[in-house]
């Protein structure tokens, strides 16, 4: 069985890259924010959605995402942390905004998730317990039905269109990405229902240990024996996330908010690209691994200075086009997040209502992902030896070989068997005079 402390890393490399280094930080009242973070924590940071779309700090996420996807392959832009799927719980917010700056660290969410296990009962453990049996297949579809998407957008990077195709289709990109927005939404308002039914059933006792444990601040946490609460030995992997997994976003949820719950941070959007895995990597497999808050940022703006300028304009150009896409996808998030809190509430939330803002939220999500594929792909196909050979050093990681596809940060082993994968792709154009 997956030891507890390897369960923590992994499940904190799945949302460990909430947070670009190199993206502004957010003003403190009374100041402007500095230019850059530099990887200098002085206090609290309190990072909010304005931060997360401001032009500066996309432009470096977007900017890393596409050293990533030159550089890299299909295996390493499957890789995905599961923290960036079903997002409407508040967790990422918590851990940007820890009071202790321990966000980032292994113990965060094991501290967080032994506390609110420890104060529940068996009876209601064992409702997290299958409730994980349930989902967790089902999140490994969600992730498996990124593949042939990805493909698409790899095919698009190395000019290998179906023959005659002009290239990536807009609308089947945004169609696609928006039914599997809806399955993530399907999958969150499932969550939401089984957190309310839980919070309903709490005794006085409970809700006063849990009011102890303040949001956002780590060192409010008592420290947990989580080898109680362990699931049974021989317990599939994907079962054991799913359990942590609820376990510590249920408290950022019980204790959290409207704001935290429609937070995003600026690389939860356009996750076909393998800037997960570049970033990640070198972290998987060590128990305590500090990931520069720089690396994004910084490894972003020299990606742009490799380029030339024609090949930079086509990614300088991005923030300004998908300026609409994203303020909606805040209002979307706004709608979604609100609803599943009328389970909090003990209200029955619109099932239909959320798995159709979570087609547009995945629709808009289509949208922006079409305009980095396409940047990229662009960027890609005049890129010179000697510019190569610049970007795979700033890459850095030598010695790294990626799998043919990860189940989030789960090696599969197997190239896997996709299907067709032309429908993205506009039809070869008509000669002159050929029938329609």
């Amino acid at each position: 069985m997956l030891s507890v402390a390897g369960l923590a890393l992994g499940l904190w490399l799945f949302g460990l890259s909430s947070v670009s280094a190199g993206e502004p930080r957010p003003p403190r009242e009374g100041r402007e924010a500095p230019e850059r973070d530099q990887g200098r924590r002085e206090g609290p940071q309190r990072y909010s959605i304005e931060q997360a779309v401001s032009d500066q700090a996309q432009l470096h996420t977007i900017a890393f995402n596409g050293l990533a996807f030159v550089t890299g392959d299909f295996g390493a832009s499957t890789f995905i942390p599961p923290g960036k799927v079903c997002d409407f719980f508040g967790f990422q917010y918590m851990r940007d905004i820890d009071a202790a700056q321990k966000g980032h660290n292994p113990m965060f969410l094991n501290r967080v998730a032994g506390n609110v296990l420890k104060t529940l009962t068996d009876e209601q453990r064992k409702d997290f317990e299958q409730l994980a049996r349930k989902q967790a297949e089902q999140f490994n579809t969600l992730a498996r039905k990124r593949w042939p998407l990805i493909k698409a957008f790899c095919r698009e990077l190395g000019d290998d269109v179906p023959a005659g195709s002009p290239g990536l289709n807009k609308e089947a990109v945004v169609r696609y990405v928006g039914e599997l927005f809806a399955f993530d939404a399907e999958l969150s308002y499932t969550r939401a229902e089984a957190f309310g039914k839980l919070a309903a059933s709490f005794t006085p006792e409970q809700k006063t240990f849990l009011g102890k444990m303040k949001f956002g601040d780590f060192n409010t946490w008592p420290d947990v024996d989580m080898d109680k609460y362990k699931l049974p030995r021989g317990t599939d992997k994907s079962v054991n996330v799913a359990y942590m997994t609820y376990a510590s976003e249920f408290f950022s949820w019980y204790a959290g908010s409207v704001e935290a719950d429609v937070y995003f941070c600026p690389e939860r959007h356009g996750t076909y690209f393998g800037g997960f895995y570049m970033k990640d990597m070198p972290a998987m497999g060590k128990k305590d691994f500090d990931i520069s808050t720089s690396v994004t940022g910084d490894s972003g703006k020299t990606f742009l200075e490799i380029l030339s300028e024609e090949q930079r304009k086509n990614i300088t150009a991005i923030p300004d086009l998908q300026r609409k896409a994203l303020k909606e996808m805040i209002d979307v998030r706004r709608g979604v997040s609100t609803e599943l809190r009328r389970f909090l509430k003990g209200e029955q939330a619109d099932r239909e209502k959320v798995l159709a803002l979570g087609k547009r939220y995945g629709e808009l999500d289509g949208e922006v992902s079409y305009l980095y594929a396409a940047a990229f792909a662009k960027v890609n196909k005049t890129l010179t030896e000697k510019q190569r050979a610049e970007l795979v050093k700033l890459r850095n990681l030598d010695g790294y070989k990626s799998a043919p596809a990860y189940l989030y940060s789960d090696a599969v082993r197997e190239t896997p068997q996709l299907p067709n994968t032309d429908g993205f792709f506009f039809p070869p154009k008509k000669a002159e005079g050929e029938p329609k």
